[in-house]
């Protein structure tokens, strides 16, 4: 393709990001005060693909009142948990040249919240690593189902919009280095705070022409006796593609093209629910010892889809020229 060819296409995806803010996404994640019924949810914000924040959603939850570190001892706290652990906080993350996931670590959950409740959010050292509960198989139901009956199983006014129940319960527990990087799902994303907060970075779809994918080959953070990481390749694994760019502190001399993308912020709150569609991106930091509860529900595989892979073809093969 020739480069005036490629310049109208680069100019095209352009105006296509300027437009979607312009008629419909706004510069800033709207609040409601209650929940939607399932109409006004579906008409307003899962067929747009809009975010939102959702005020007294799950005011009802007794785990609003009852998740307090003796509650949770007293429920839970001999029960072997997953956590990830890494020397920066970072999972499943861009590491010099590698994509590196986490050491996966079983603990009792007690534990792990002696950890959190001593460190009290003082920095990150390398030799001691960051500790995040963040597993995404259905955690709270598969781990902690002995505090299912503190939430709801599922959101009924989203399981109505959607014909359909939720594919992961997820429970969220860590420090507050711990950092999700910039990624998307394949999932409606019900996200809701228990205590602390959570602060999101969102990108919408249409600026995914300026966030960058490189390969990468795996790679596994593995903790030494004496407190220090190594990083160990994955044998005969397939390179994965990942976003290299940091939105906290992104290198625009490097990915120049980042600096068209126009991020939200947010910040969730305890007793609150952020509703984040699927194909967003989004980067996720916390407040230490944030507990939260998320749902996924598989997302609608129809023209929105089809629209965004034709947006992610013409993204890749800008990026090769």
């Amino acid at each position: 393709m020739a480069e005036g060819e490629l310049e109208a296409v680069r100019k095209c995806l352009r105006e296509f990001s300027i437009e979607a803010r312009e008629l419909f996404l706004g510069r800033s994640v709207p609040y409601l005060e209650q929940p939607p019924s399932p109409l006004h949810f579906h008409r307003d914000w899962l067929c747009p693909n809009k975010p939102c924040i959702i005020r007294n959603a799950i005011r009802h939850w007794p785990a609003l009142s009852k998740w307090s570190p003796a509650y949770l001892r007293a429920a839970v706290g001999s029960k072997l948990v997953s956590v990830a652990v890494t020397p920066h906080g970072y999972a499943d993350a861009v590491f010099g040249d590698r994509f590196v996931m986490p050491e996966e670590r079983r603990m009792p959950f007690a534990s792990l919240l002696d950890l959190i409740e001593s460190r009290d959010g003082d920095g990150v050292d390398g030799r001691r690593g960051v500790f995040y509960m963040q597993k995404q198989c259905s955690s709270l139901t598969e781990e902690l189902p002995e505090l299912i009956g503190d939430v709801d199983t599922e959101i009924p006014w989203m399981s109505k919009a959607l014909g359909k129940h939720p594919d992961a319960v997820n429970f969220w527990l860590g420090e507050e280095a711990a950092v999700t990087s910039l990624h998307k799902d394949h999932y409606e994303n019900l996200y809701c705070v228990i205590s602390g907060e959570k602060h999101f970075i969102l990108l919408p779809p249409s600026d995914r022409p300026f966030i960058p994918y490189e390969l990468y080959p795996p790679a596994t953070f593995k903790q030494r006796e004496d407190g220090s990481f190594d990083v160990v390749d994955e044998e005969a694994a397939e390179k994965v593609p990942w976003i290299p760019v940091d939105p906290l502190n992104p290198d625009l001399e490097r990915y120049p093209d980042y600096g068209l993308a126009r991020p939200l912020h947010c910040t969730v709150r305890a007793g609150e629910m952020l509703y984040l569609p699927s194909l967003w991106f989004h980067h996720v930091r916390q407040s230490q010892g944030c507990i939260a509860v998320n749902y996924w529900y598989d997302m609608e595989f129809d023209v929105k889809y089809n629209y965004f892979q034709l947006l992610e073809s013409l993204s890749a093969v800008l990026g090769k020229n």
